[in-house]
């Protein structure tokens, strides 16, 4: 059954006085906008609207039309794949054109997603990857960027007597920010090496570094078996962006794969436990709409894929400002 947050039990009235008191303002009551809220000057949202373009992927659109497209849906801001802007640049396109796109558009280039396996045991696999990763941390720069994604590739699982080593190389892409003024986001992934979110702070709080900093993804912390009620723990002026998304009750989240991530709200997410949370945390970055779900693939057309991203994770937070601003 959907996760519709109106259904969802109250929150107690002290609760609810404590949290009007976190957000410090008072929203009025508007109509949901058609075509985001950018274009309503009156209303304040806590956290940006924006869209990951895996939501987007199998309709096989240059990145210079999915900027234009996630830009006319509304969103404040996107997060390109590094694979799109690299085929477009082979094709002729520049840089300089798609800053001007996102500029156009007002959308914050949340950040790059690529996939450079910097964290290999291989040192020669690892030395190539690091040199990867720096030019396209170089690139998203380019293009306006602050921050690139960097999952934990090339491991199976996470050897417990080598944290040191895995602080270590995330130390040293870290540093590759002097010269690229991009960071590196330790990405976790809920079927991957890194799932647990404990073992993600630690390696970003063990570097020292003062640009550390997580990537987290809803359906990921979900899926890796981690704990909501300790989320805040985590300083979350630290995190720029989250993967917004929703999951099912079946399968059971063991069995849960990409492809079975929905739209928010149509899950069992607790959206409005968290999100309160995150913002009383520090947290005030983008929501990212990240998507691989063949169905709406097979049943929408792309504008209509992004009107219902856009909308789906607005009424969430809409709702959620309406029940404790």
């Amino acid at each position: 059954m959907p996760n519709k947050i109106t259904r969802r039990k109250a929150l107690t009235t002290s609760v609810k006085a404590s949290m009007a008191a976190m957000f410090g303002y008072a929203f009025a009551p508007i109509s949901q906008p058609t075509t985001g809220h950018k274009t309503d000057t009156n209303l304040k949202l806590p956290f940006r609207i924006s869209l990951n373009t895996s939501t987007i992927s199998a309709y096989k659109l240059p990145v210079d039309q999915q900027i234009d497209k996630v830009a006319t849906a509304g969103f404040d801001g996107i997060e390109l794949w590094m694979s799109d802007v690299k085929a477009y640049l082979e094709k002729g396109g520049t840089t300089i054109a798609l800053k001007k796109k996102l500029q156009a558009g007002n959308l914050i280039l949340e950040d790059m997603i690529g996939f450079s396996p910097w964290c290999s045991d291989n040192l020669g696999e690892r030395k190539k990857a690091v040199a990867q990763l720096r030019e396209e941390m170089l690139l998203t720069a380019e293009l306006g960027g602050k921050y690139i994604a960097a999952p934990i590739l090339s491991l199976k699982t996470l050897d417990r007597t080598k944290f040191d080593a895995y602080t270590e190389r995330y130390a040293a892409i870290l540093d590759l920010a002097a010269d690229t003024s991009v960071t590196p986001l330790l990405e976790l992934w809920g079927m991957g090496a890194l799932h647990n979110l404990g073992d993600c702070a630690k390696i970003a709080i063990d570097t020292g570094h003062p640009n550390a900093a997580i990537l987290l993804d809803f359906y990921h912390i979900y899926r890796g078996g981690n704990a909501w009620e300790t989320l805040d723990i985590l300083n979350g002026s630290r995190l720029p962006v989250i993967h917004m998304n929703d999951y099912p009750a079946t399968p059971s989240r063991e069995k849960l794969t990409d492809a079975d991530r929905v739209l928010p709200g149509e899950g069992i997410c607790p959206f409005n436990e968290i999100l309160p949370k995150l913002y009383a945390s520090g947290f005030s970055g983008g929501l990212s709409v990240e998507l691989f779900n063949k169905g709406y693939w097979a049943s929408m057309d792309v504008d209509t894929l992004l009107k219902m991203s856009y909308e789906s994770t607005f009424t969430i937070v809409k709702e959620i400002v309406d029940d404790h601003g």
